[in-house]
């Protein structure tokens, strides 16, 4: 990302494809997506990726709160992960892990520099 370039920093600044994709985390709140395809920076959920949610029997799950809100400020978990998006280009993330609808790791497929396959 250049220096010119603004961090996103709340949900109104994102492209559509990702404010889809924070939607689909906070309604996940536990589980993981799996082979979501990055394709300019963007994510691609047509085809959906593959998405697993962990049921949690032993208490409610009541979700985030700013499910329901128009535009608010993004965690700092979300704007790493944009930023993840901004680096890949074009590539995969084999998997997101989210917890509470936020995503706390990731497993992502991206080019080196200077190392070929």
């Amino acid at each position: 990302m250049s220096a010119a370039m603004t961090i996103p920093t709340r949900l109104s600044q994102l492209s559509e494809s990702r404010r889809t994709l924070v939607r689909l985390l906070q309604t996940i709140n536990f589980g993981y997506i799996e082979d979501l395809d990055i394709r300019g920076g963007e994510p691609v959920l047509a085809p959906a990726p593959n998405v697993v949610i962990e049921v949690k029997l032993d208490t409610d799950d009541n979700g985030r709160s700013e499910s329901t809100l128009a535009d608010y400020e993004l965690r700092s978990e979300v704007v790493r992960l944009m930023g993840q998006l901004d680096i890949v280009r074009d590539g995969w993330i084999q998997r997101i892990d989210v917890r509470f609808g936020v995503p706390r790791r990731a497993l992502i497929e991206r080019p080196i520099r200077g190392v070929r396959r």
